[in-house]
C-alpha cells in the first residue's frame, strides 16, 4: 500500500499567490505578511475543522491591521493551487496500473478540499483519501494517520507513507508506518522501486 500527501506532493500550493492583489504583487510584501501573522499556524487551524467565520474573526482580532486582507485566501483559495505536480502523477498511475493500492492522507481544510478535488480526476485513483479537516486531526499526530489504517484495515508496516514535510514523515513512521520523504519526483521513483521491489521506470511489472 502507498499512502501519498496532496499538497506539496500531487499538487502544488503557494498561499502567497492568493495575497498578491492585496499587495499590488509586491511578492517580498507578501512573502513578509505572512510571516508576520505566522500564517502556516493560522491555516493549520482550518486544516484541523475550525470554520472559516471563526478564523477570519480570530485573525482580524489578533492582527487588526489586516483586518481588511484575510478574506482574500478564501476567497482566492483557487489562485494559490498552482496545479498538478505531473512527475508525481506519473507515478501515481503508474503505481496503480500495477494493482497498487493508493490511499491518501491530507492537511487540507474540507471545503476547500472538496471545490479543488473535482479539477483532478487522478484524485479519483485512491481508494481511500483522509482528509484533516474533516476528521479534526492533523498530520503528524498519530491519530489521523491511525484514522486511515482503522478505515480501511490496513497493518502499518505494510504502508508506504510520502510527504514532504519531514514532520509529517516523521509522524508516519512513529505508527510503524514505511515513509519517504518527498523532494522531487525522480527521488521517489527510485525510492519507491526500491521499498517495492517495483519497475516504474520501465512498464509495471512487479518484482
Amino acid at each position: 500500500m502507498v499512502v501519498f500527501d496532496l499538497g506539496g506532493v500531487l499538487i502544488g500550493w503557494d498561499p502567497a499567490r492568493a495575497f498578491l492583489p492585496a499587495f499590488s504583487g509586491d511578492k517580498e510584501a507578501t512573502r513578509s505578511f505572512l510571516n508576520d501573522v505566522d500564517f502556516e499556524s493560522w491555516n493549520m487551524e482550518q486544516d484541523r475543522g475550525r470554520s472559516w467565520i471563526e478564523a477570519e474573526r480570530h485573525f482580524r482580532e489578533n492582527h487588526p491591521q489586516y483586518a481588511h486582507i484575510i478574506g482574500q485566501y478564501h476567497d482566492n483559495f483557487d489562485i494559490s493551487i498552482t496545479g498538478a505536480i505531473a512527475g508525481t502523477v506519473s507515478i501515481l498511475e503508474r503505481l496503480h496500473a500495477a494493482n497498487v493500492p493508493l490511499y491518501a492522507i491530507t492537511n487540507w481544510a474540507a471545503d476547500t478540499f472538496e471545490t479543488t478535488r473535482k479539477n483532478y480526476p487522478f484524485m479519483d485513483l485512491f481508494r481511500d483519501i483522509v482528509v484533516s479537516g474533516e476528521e479534526h486531526q492533523v498530520k503528524p499526530d498519530p491519530e489521523i494517520y491511525q484514522v486511515l489504517l482503522q478505515r480501511n484495515d490496513l497493518k502499518a508496516e505494510d504502508c508506504v507513507f510520502i510527504d514532504d514535510n519531514q514532520h509529517n514523515v516523521d509522524g508516519a513512521r512513529r505508527v510503524g508506518m514505511h515513509a519517504i520523504h518527498f523532494t522531487s519526483p525522480e527521488a521517489l521513483e527510485s525510492a519507491l522501486e526500491s521499498l517495492l521491489h517495483i519497475q516504474l521506470s520501465a512498464g509495471n511489472s512487479v518484482g
